[in-house]
């Protein structure tokens, strides 16, 4: 039924509880699977010149966190049997990253963690997974914890 799932990841236990939902579809279905990992390369974009010396310190450190959370889901996947390949991509808006990502690999189903946020926190840190369901046409499993 599902041939690729796209897993985006950011290192939380909310994406481990979406890595454990993806492997066992991807075992199911003997489907494939890309893990991706969106960093903000412009974080620091309008914020003065000031504060935009940290910023290759930041690029530096988000690529780190980045590179480990794949590689963490991609052991996970390859210990269940899983075919797994990763990726951790730049982008200014994540979801656009992940639709694009999804796009181009011919993915067929994204399964991606929300935190679940409510209220001001929703609102001031927006919705990473409420803004892929909103974009795409593909089937998208949201997974809480």
């Amino acid at each position: 039924m599902f041939e690729h799932i796209i897993v985006p990841v950011d290192g939380s236990s909310t994406s481990g509880h979406a890595i454990a939902k993806a492997l066992g579809l991807a075992q199911a279905f003997k489907s494939r699977v890309t893990v991706v990992c969106v960093i903000d390369a412009f974080a620091f974009t309008g914020v003065g010149a000031d504060l935009a010396y940290g910023q290759a310190e930041y690029l530096e450190a988000a690529t780190e966190e980045a590179r480990l959370a794949v590689s963490e889901a991609k052991v996970l996947f390859a210990a269940g049997g899983v075919d797994c390949d990763g990726a951790v991509l730049e982008g200014r808006a994540i979801y656009k990253s992940i639709l694009e990502a999804a796009e181009a690999r011919g993915a067929d189903l994204i399964v991606m963690g929300s935190h679940g946020r409510k209220g001001l926190e929703r609102l001031v840190l927006g919705s990473v997974a409420a803004q892929v369901l909103s974009h795409t046409q593909l089937p998208v499993l949201i997974v809480r914890e």
